[in-house]
């Protein structure tokens, strides 16, 4: 039997981390152009989101836990098939920064090494492990992957610990790996590095950044969701293996 086609003007997207800051921008970004979106996050859905069917959109699932995030996967490959078996777009968002008691980063001397395991898994395995295996749904659609890295995997920085900045540079070195080798067949891979982003999880003392970024500002989630947006758009057709830096200069 044939699978059902997906309509033309329907188009959908699973976005990891949706629950908070730019993630929750990127779904009402997406929700506002018509498409369809799966949201996974550590938190059950909150009654209080603005989107259209959001509550039945919504898989909760822990990136860290292997069998957790096995189980999301089959519940997201039988929810595409039943609407055409494709994937328009595959966003990476989620990512943990674990911090010590006033809020202090963890270097690279004294982060025990599971948490290193921890950040690494949701940072930079859930990823690849997403994209592998809904290969076959982004193919059919010809979609995109974007990866959500950090200012602080290019440079040293002064709340992000080292765990977490070495997994957002190995997520863009993967982000190019992936678009060498997913491009051949049809796909898309791109990155998006933010820098100082205003949202409710902002470190202590963000606010003396800013004399560092030549816009003079922090950054706003939709500024962020917008440049996902378009990365995923057919107005991106040819952007792949790129990593945006969406941070008002910060890293010049």
């Amino acid at each position: 039997m044939e699978k059902p086609q997906q309509s033309e003007c329907r188009k959908t997207l699973v976005l990891t981390g949706a629950s908070r800051g730019i993630g929750h921008a990127a779904v009402r970004r997406f929700s506002a152009e018509g498409w369809r979106v799966f949201t996974l996050s550590r938190q059950p859905f909150d009654d209080n989101c603005p989107w259209p069917e959001g509550a039945a959109n919504h898989i909760q699932v822990d990136l860290g836990d292997a069998d957790s995030l096995g189980m999301a996967v089959a519940d997201i490959r039988k929810r595409l098939d039943e609407e055409g078996g494709v994937l328009n777009a595959l966003v990476n968002n989620a990512g943990i920064s674990p911090k010590l008691e006033g809020g202090k980063r963890p270097n690279s001397i004294d982060t025990p090494l599971q948490v290193w395991r921890q950040v690494f898994q949701v940072n930079f395995f859930a990823p690849i492990l997403l994209a592998r295996a809904l290969f076959d749904e982004l193919k059919a659609a010809q979609g995109a992957v974007v990866n959500v890295t950090s200012i602080a995997g290019g440079r040293v920085h002064p709340f992000a610990g080292s765990a977490y900045a070495t997994s957002k540079a190995a997520l863009a070195s993967l982000t190019r790996e992936m678009a060498a080798d997913f491009g051949p067949h049809g796909i898309r891979v791109n990155a998006i590095a933010p820098g100082e982003i205003d949202t409710a999880i902002l470190s202590p003392g963000t606010q003396d950044l800013i004399e560092d970024i030549p816009l003079g500002r922090l950054g706003n989630p939709m500024e962020v969701a917008d440049t996902i947006f378009y990365l995923c758009s057919n107005a991106a057709s040819y952007v792949s293996g790129a990593e945006v830096h969406v941070n008002g200069g910060q890293h010049v």
